[in-house]
């Protein structure tokens, strides 16, 4: 089992929020994560989201997770971003599933309970394999999420390049329509999925599919496609304001 936190905020708490270290002790394994908290003036308890980065960041430096998508947007935002985020990070050659998906929702729960979060609020967001991840963290724990962001991310494997074929959500892989079954199962929570109209790592047609197929089971559903962007459409997607209005008003 995960468990177990080290560090904490200074006592005294400056006027604009900030990034904190913190880590998860299983054994004699230690996984470091960050957690952004607001300035002390936002009312609490805190939205939460939780952020799954991409491949280009896994590593155990404890760092790299909050260099690309949801960390630089926070950081143009420091003092007036109003919600607690989440930012594990995933080992080296692995997606996030099995132990990985288990240690991130570990440091959702963690993260919720050190800094007075609301379960109520907890929203999910990733980008490239973070999208997948989203999606598959979801399907894990259908209850425990009040909206989902995928952000360029897929459900079946891309076929853009051989060293992404593992890359798919693992608990519809044996269904005969895996968007289908996804999004039947995923139909209460409300969605907005983004996605670049010239993606040449993660096609487009994964989140045209998956928005498809919950709109066909009658979900509460958003689809934005940036026509310029390539794979890096999560700078555009963060920086949509309209985004973030839509996601504080979601709740369990």
């Amino acid at each position: 089992m995960l468990g177990g936190c080290t560090g904490v905020l200074p006592a005294t708490r400056t006027t604009a929020g900030g990034f904190v270290r913190r880590e998860l002790h299983s054994g004699q394994r230690r996984d470091a994560y960050q957690v952004f908290v607001p300035a002390a003036s936002a009312p609490r308890p805190l939205p939460v989201v939780l952020f799954l980065h991409g491949s280009g960041e896994r590593g155990n430096d404890g760092e790299q997770q909050t260099r690309a998508g949801l960390g630089p947007y926070l950081r143009t935002r420091m003092d007036t971003f109003p919600a607690l985020v989440v930012f594990p990070q995933s080992p080296e050659g692995t997606s996030w599933e099995g132990e990985t998906a288990t240690m991130a929702l570990a440091t959702l729960d963690a993260a919720t309970d050190a800094f007075d979060g609301d379960r109520s609020r907890t929203a999910l967001t990733g980008m490239s394999r973070g999208g997948y991840g989203t999606w598959s963290l979801a399907l894990r724990e259908p209850a425990r999420f009040a909206a989902l962001v995928p952000v360029c991310g897929g459900i079946t494997p891309p076929g853009t390049r051989p060293d992404l074929d593992t890359l798919q959500v693992d608990s519809t892989r044996a269904a005969a329509d895996p968007f289908a079954d996804a999004a039947r199962r995923l139909r209460h929570i409300p969605s907005w999925l983004f996605h670049g109209a010239r993606d040449d790592v993660v096609p487009p047609d994964q989140s045209r599919r998956m928005h498809a197929a919950l709109r066909a089971v009658g979900a509460d559903v958003r689809y934005t496609e940036f026509p310029d962007a390539n794979h890096n459409s999560w700078d555009a997607a963060y920086r949509t304001e309209a985004l973030w209005s839509w996601l504080f008003a979601q709740r369990r």
